[in-house]
């Protein structure tokens, strides 16, 4: 999958706050996400992160 920094990830599942959309702040053999709604970052393995994504919105370029 083609995951960039800046993109905004729904995942199949929630954080625990409830809320399951996840901004991309690094990408590589790990993620890098912080939780839209609370705020907390984290770190996933790339593998387990693109099992459970169920949408990727791209920021617009320019």
């Amino acid at each position: 999958m083609d995951i960039r920094v800046g993109d905004i990830l729904l995942m199949k599942k929630n954080h625990p706050c409830g809320q399951n959309r996840f901004l991309v702040l690094r990408s590589g053999m790990d993620f890098k996400l912080r939780c839209i709604c609370c705020g907390r970052e984290f770190m996933v393995p790339r593998s387990k992160a693109e099992k459970n994504i169920r949408q990727v919105q791209r920021q617009e370029e320019g």
